[in-house]
C-alpha cells in the first residue's frame, strides 16, 4: 500500500469509530419513564433500585424486577418507576436497573 491508501484507510477507521461512538455501540446510558402520566406524578421520599447484569452477551445475572426495587428501597407504595440501560461496546457489557420511587 503506497502512503495515500494508507491515509484513506486510517481516515476510514477514524470515520467508523466516531460513527459508532455517536449512535452508542460504545457507550450508552438512557433513562427514561415507566409511567404514562409522569406530568401528575408525586414521586414520594424513598428510592430503591434493582439491576440485571449482563457480560459477552453469554452470562447474565441479577434481577431488575419491580418488586426487587421496591424491597431494596424499602417502599410499601410505589408511586413512579424509571427505567435505566447502560450499555459498552456493544453490549459487551449491559445494565438493567429499575428505579422505584414511593413511600
Amino acid at each position: 500500500m503506497n502512503r495515500s491508501q494508507i491515509k484513506l484507510v486510517l481516515l476510514l477507521i477514524l470515520m467508523a469509530l466516531c460513527m459508532a461512538a455517536v449512535s452508542g455501540c460504545l457507550y450508552s446510558k438512557v433513562r427514561y419513564p415507566l409511567d404514562q402520566d409522569v406530568d401528575q406524578t408525586r414521586l414520594g421520599e424513598k428510592v430503591g433500585t434493582s439491576s440485571l447484569y449482563s457480560v459477552a452477551w453469554l452470562v447474565s445475572w441479577g434481577d431488575a424486577g419491580t418488586a426487587m426495587a421496591a424491597k431494596n428501597g424499602d417502599i410499601r407504595i410505589i408511586n413512579h418507576l424509571d427505567a435505566e440501560y447502560f450499555i459498552l461496546l456493544g453490549g459487551l457489557y449491559a445494565r438493567y436497573t429499575t428505579i422505584a420511587y414511593g413511600d
